[in-house]
């Protein structure tokens, strides 16, 4: 295990150490930083490398386990009725603790925080139950995109434009880094006893259906809620002044994340807890594994969200502050592309998504490939996102070719590159995002003049998006070279079909 650990922390310092050393080139250049933000920043690079390195060890022992196992209990009772309420309440409670959406509620004056909370985490428990139907009745995920995103652009019209981009911007933290390993596993387990020719495509989707819900539901919220009866209130960076009063600070918060990452896998592990009791009874040994996994999440987790939320987010604030005062503003795009290249591979979940991609698809998409196209994909959307900053162009007029070529590109890809595309989508919208590029965004925005609420927040709904396109042009590439290099005929047998007591057949004649 000692050895497994330190393999994963010296991947995540690969994966920290070019933000890093990019944030340090921009403040020796063009955009010099406050000695206390700079040693805020340098403590947070540290817990990030530790944090991420002790998660994804956890997520590889016990959370993805987890999520697997509970699926395929799930599945092999054969009951539909068992099945959706577990998800949905599941899909509701786990939401409900997400830190990243108590941030976001906070940042929505016209609704109340609670009633923004309860909504969304609804709408992530219907959709979670949606997304694992679609699984059993074997229901192909482009079609159901399709409907989906006809029903939110057609609320879209009606909703109040203010509420738009941050509809858009839940669909993203919602799925952070502790939901996404056991919400990804869950659905392989189910697919994976569901069997059949479309095991392997259906193991991915449920990030995607569950990110829908919050757009659903904000959108929905903005018909009801007047805009103009709060105003945006931006949150105060802290004062320091050197590395002592940087560590001091650390210490004061990292309480209050323990706390919260306390809270939100609490669910998790209840709920596997009870089926281990009531049906799974796996070997004691086992267990340990397991609790041992738990507590390197746990750990790695709180380290993490520490460093990023008190380390990260006054530099990305400031740094966008200091750009935008530059005589050549225009600058804000091209440094927004590299930060947003690099800063991808900082993002917990993406390790995560892309190990379990390489090994579904048995190294036909690898992980080199998968956080290449990810990494340029969200470049793009930073590119994007900047360009709105500067300029004041709705989201809107984004949004909508960049769904429309995504849904589009569904008809000429196998369907996994759709999968995991629209997974990748929520996945790479995590944690980072939030707290570096968000702050980045509202930062320049404030020093621009601008509407922060229409014109940085989005940022992390084009983050969202772009990897879209960009996993099924890599599904296109694959298929020209697929086209060029026929594999050899093989047949194979087709694995044993679950059913479940539905009155009905499961079989799509899609």
């Amino acid at each position: 295990m000692n050895q497994r650990l330190l393999a994963k922390i010296k991947e995540s310092l690969a994966s920290v150490a070019p933000i890093t050393a990019l944030v340090l080139l921009l403040h020796f250049t063009v955009a010099p930083l406050g000695t206390g933000t700079l040693a805020l920043f340098a403590v947070g690079a540290v817990m990030l490398v530790l944090g991420m390195g002790l998660f994804t060890l956890g997520a590889d022992v016990a959370m993805m386990p987890m999520g697997e196992r509970v699926g395929a209990t799930l599945t092999k009772s054969r009951s539909l009725p068992l099945l959706i309420c577990v998800g949905f309440v599941m899909g509701t409670v786990i939401t409900l603790a997400e830190p990243d959406l108590q941030v976001l509620a906070r940042q929505v004056p016209a609704v109340p925080d609670r009633v923004l909370i309860w909504t969304v985490a609804v709408g992530v428990g219907l959709f979670l139950v949606a997304a694992l139907l679609r699984i059993v009745f074997q229901k192909r995920l482009s079609y159901v995109l399709l409907a989906l995103y006809a029903v939110v652009f057609g609320l879209a019209i009606f909703s109040n434009g203010d509420f738009l981009a941050v509809a858009f911007d839940s669909g993203g933290v919602t799925t952070g880094p502790i939901t996404v390993p056991f919400i990804m596993a869950l659905g392989i387990g189910v697919a994976a006893v569901r069997g059949g020719a479309s095991a392997e495509d259906d193991s991915f989707g449920l990030v995607a259906l569950c990110s829908v819900g919050p757009i659903l539901a904000v959108l929905a919220l903005g018909m009801f809620y007047d805009s103009s009866s709060g105003s945006y209130a931006p949150t105060p960076l802290p004062a320091v002044e050197n590395l002592g009063e940087a560590l001091k600070l650390f210490g004061q918060e990292l309480p209050h994340y323990a706390r919260e990452v306390g809270v939100a896998l609490l669910p998790i592990v209840g709920f596997f807890i009870l089926f281990q009791v009531i049906k799974l009874r796996l070997p004691k040994t086992q267990m340990i594994k397991m609790c041992v996994g738990i507590v390197y999440t746990y750990v790695g987790l709180v380290l993490f969200l520490t460093g990023v939320n008190v380390g990260f987010m006054p530099a990305g604030s400031e740094l966008g502050g200091l750009i935008a005062s530059l005589d050549a503003r225009w600058l804000l795009i091209p440094i927004g592309m590299v930060i947003g290249f690099f800063i991808v591979t900082a993002e917990p979940a993406v390790h995560v998504l892309n190990k379990q991609v390489e090994e579904i698809t048995g190294g036909t998409i690898t992980r080199r490939a998968m956080l290449l196209t990810l990494s340029i994909g969200v470049a793009v959307s930073i590119g994007l996102a900047m360009m709105r900053v500067l300029t004041g162009i709705g989201i809107w007029y984004c949004i909508v070719p960049g769904y429309l070529i995504a849904l589009g590109l569904t008809f000429f890809v196998p369907r996994i590159f759709t999968a995991v595309a629209f997974d990748s989508g929520g996945v790479a919208s995590g944690p980072m995002t939030a707290t570096f590029l968000l702050p980045f965004a509202m930062g320049a925005c404030e020093a621009l003049g601008g509407n922060v609420l229409t014109d940085a927040f989005g940022i992390v709904a084009m983050v969202a998006m772009t990897p879209l396109i960009a996993i099924q042009i890599l599904g296109v590439i694959y298929v020209c070279k697929a086209k060029r290099n026929p594999a050899p005929e093989h047949r194979e047998e087709e694995p044993e079909i679950i059913e479940l007591q539905t009155g009905g057949t499961t079989n799509d004649t899609d």
